[in-house]
């Protein structure tokens, strides 16, 4: 054996027993692995943003919030669940969809819901409709638009109207569940809004 074979192991006993005290004498000894919200306990998600968009990001936040709890495991471990390549369970289906209702319930209930209106300009911008149908829903009143359209039920329809099943089988990174979803619920929102717009007009 070398004398440098010999001599390394020596060197790295020493460098993680200094790296350890250095560890402890700043409170390292008392570490403890910080332990997952408890999904079923209502958690504060402040929306960032408006638009449709943000709506969505928030609605997926507390939508997964309420699956995990239907499901009784962590956010975080649903999540990795579903970044699993494979076929969702009905189980997982049915928690997902019903914690998307519940957040919209949720929302409802603490007034952070905005009203249609609120909606439509951005729903309308990317609408495929020819822009004189444009033109005449961007005229038509916001007391008009608010009473005949109600944001929670455009929103509880665009969550039914979600083919969940195929979403999360295309799901492989725990990065894109949010994204994705909020994409989907997004462009479900737009569609349902923009055809109960429509039908607002005269015949």
């Amino acid at each position: 054996m070398t004398v440098r074979a010999a001599i390394l192991p020596t060197i790295a006993a020493a460098l993680v027993s200094i790296v350890l005290g250095v560890q402890v004498a700043n409170g390292g000894g008392d570490f403890a692995p910080a332990r997952t919200a408890d999904p079923c306990v209502a958690r504060v998600v402040e929306p960032i943003a408006t638009g449709i968009e943000a709506l969505g990001a928030r609605l997926v936040l507390l939508g997964l919030d309420g699956a995990a709890c239907q499901l009784r495991i962590s956010r975080e471990a649903l999540v990795l669940q579903l970044a699993q390549p494979r076929e969702r369970s009905d189980a997982e289906i049915d928690a997902m969809r019903t914690g998307l209702r519940d957040a919209v319930q949720r929302m409802q209930a603490d007034g952070t819901l905005p009203p249609a209106s609120d909606l439509a300009d951005e729903a309308l911008a990317n609408a495929d409709l020819p822009g004189y149908v444009k033109s005449l829903l961007r005229r038509l009143p916001d007391s008009m638009v608010n009473g005949a359209l109600k944001t929670d039920d455009i929103l509880v329809r665009a969550i039914d109207d979600l083919d969940l099943r195929a979403m999360l089988a295309d799901l492989t990174d725990t990065d894109d569940i949010t994204r994705m979803i909020n994409d989907a619920v997004s462009q479900a929102v737009k569609d349902s809004l923009i055809a109960r717009l429509r039908d607002l007009l005269p015949g």
